[in-house]
C-alpha cells in the first residue's frame, strides 16, 4: 500500500489510500470488484486554462490508463472510461453492478470526435447540435466499429452527447478520447449531483473523483434517437419535448414511457433506477388525501417521510418533511429531486409518500424519475 501527497497552489488534492487488487477475467461474470485508491481532485470549474490544469491532466492520465473517473456534469456526475477499450468499459459495468445489456452513453468535447465513433449522421441530428449542444441532450446515431459493443450493449446505434460544463470538456479533451460515461452512482440508487454522492457509493471502486461542486440540470439529459423516421424521444431529461419541437417539429415518445407495460426501445430503461432505501410511493391527488396516507401509516407505528416543495413544506405532519424545489419552478426540483432521495436514506423512515408532478415540460422528467425511484407504485385518490 502506498500513498500520494499532492499540494497545488490553487486547489488541494484528497488521495485515499487502500490496498488495490487488480483482477483480470475475459467474462464479465467472473469479474470481482476491484479495490482502488480513490483520489479526489478539486477543481474550480471558473478557473482560466483548464485544459492544463494539473489535477485535470492528472485525472485524464487515469482514463489514458483505463481507469474510472467520475467527473460533474451539467446533470449529474458522470462515471468516465475509454470508449473505445472493451476492458475499461467493463470495470464501469462491475464498479455500478450495472446490467450487462444496459447501453452507456458517449461523452465528446468536440464535433470532431463525433466522427470517430458515429456515422451517416442525420441532417436532424446536425439541427439538434446545433441548437442543444454543448447541453443536457444525447442523440441516438449509426455507430462505428471503433466503439467497444460494451458499450452499445451489441446494438448497431450509439449515444452521443456533449456536456455544457467547462470540467467535463476539459478532461475529455485532456484525455484525447471520446467517454463513455453513466451516472457514478451504484447501479438502481439515485444519481449524483455532489462528488461526496459518488464517494458514498463507489468509494475505493474507481481511481478517481473530479469535485467540481454540485451540478445544475440535476436530471440526466434527454435521449432522442435519429435513426428513426420520425425522431423518437427514449428518454425524457434536461431538454423537453417542448424544447425539440421547436426546432425540428414533431417528435415521437417511446411506448414504454407513455403505456404501462409496453416494452421500452432502449433496453436500460426497463430497469428501476433512483430508488432510495425506504419504499416510496408516489401520490397522484389532493394534498389531504396524501396525509391521510401518512396518518394511515402512522397509526400502525411506521416512520413516514414526505417528499414535498417550498411551497407545501409546512401542510403535512409527518415524521420527515423534505421539501424538493419550487412547485412554480419544476427545473428547481429536478435539480434537487437526487439529492432529496439520498437526504432520506440518512433519516430513520419506513415510507417516503412523494407528491406527484404536472406531467408536460421539466415535469415529463420529474415524473419518469420519481416512477422509477418508487418501482412504478403510485397511489391514485379516486
Amino acid at each position: 500500500m502506498f500513498c500520494v501527497n499532492l499540494l497545488y497552489s490553487l486547489n488541494k488534492i484528497v488521495v485515499k489510500c487502500v490496498w488495490n487488487v487488480d483482477k483480470k477475467a475475459s467474462d464479465l461474470n467472473i469479474y470481482e470488484v476491484k479495490t482502488l485508491k480513490t483520489h479526489v481532485f478539486f477543481v474550480d470549474k471558473n478557473v482560466d486554462d483548464l485544459n492544463t490544469y494539473p489535477q485535470i491532466l492528472q485525472a485524464a492520465s487515469y482514463l489514458q490508463r483505463g481507469e474510472l473517473v467520475a467527473f460533474p456534469t451539467e446533470t449529474v456526475y458522470g462515471l468516465g472510461a475509454n470508449a473505445m477499450s472493451t476492458t475499461a468499459v467493463e470495470n464501469i459495468f462491475v464498479a455500478k453492478g450495472r446490467p450487462s445489456d444496459n447501453p452507456l452513453i458517449v461523452h465528446i468535447a468536440t464535433k470532431e470526435q463525433l466522427h470517430d465513433i458515429a456515422y451517416d449522421i442525420p441532417s436532424v441530428a446536425h439541427i439538434l447540435m446545433k441548437h442543444f449542444w454543448p447541453g443536457p441532450l444525447t442523440l441516438i446515431l449509426p455507430k462505428k466499429e471503433a466503439v467497444s459493443p460494451r458499450v452499445t450493449a451489441g446494438l448497431n446505434t450509439v449515444a452521443v452527447r456533449m456536456p455544457n460544463h467547462p470540467i467535463a470538456l476539459a478532461l475529455i479533451e485532456a484525455s484525447g478520447l471520446p467517454i463513455a460515461a453513466p451516472s457514478a452512482n451504484r447501479s438502481g440508487r439515485p444519481s449524483p449531483t455532489t462528488a461526496k454522492h459518488v464517494l458514498d457509493d463507489l468509494d475505493g471502486r474507481i481511481a478517481a473523483i473530479v469535485d467540481g461542486g454540485a451540478t445544475g440540470v440535476g436530471v440526466e439529459s434527454t435521449v432522442i434517437d435519429c435513426t428513426t423516421e420520425i425522431p423518437t424521444i427514449l428518454r425524457p431529461g434536461g431538454v423537453t419535448k417542448e424544447d425539440i419541437e421547436q426546432v425540428i417539429g414533431v417528435v415521437d415518445i417511446d411506448r414504454a414511457l407513455v403505456e404501462k407495460g409496453a416494452v421500452p426501445k432502449s433496453p436500460g430503461m426497463k430497469y428501476t433506477h433512483y430508488a432510495p432505501k425506504a419504499p416510496l410511493i408516489v401520490v397522484n391527488g389532493s394534498s389531504t388525501f396524501l396525509q391521510q396516507l401518512v396518518n394511515e401509516k402512522r397509526a400502525n407505528g411506521l416512520r413516514v417521510g414526505v417528499l414535498t416543495t417550498e411551497e407545501r413544506r409546512h401542510t403535512y405532519e409527518a415524521d420527515i418533511v423534505i421539501p424538493c424545489g419550487r412547485r412554480n419552478d419544476l427545473r428547481t426540483v429536478a435539480q434537487h429531486l437526487y439529492d432529496v432521495l439520498r437526504a432520506f436514506d440518512k433519516t430513520n423512515v419506513d415510507i417516503i409518500y412523494s407528491e406527484s408532478f404536472p406531467n408536460e415540460g421539466m415535469g415529463v422528467a420529474i415524473m419518469n424519475r420519481l416512477l422509477k425511484a418508487a418501482g412504478h407504485e403510485q397511489v391514485v385518490e379516486k
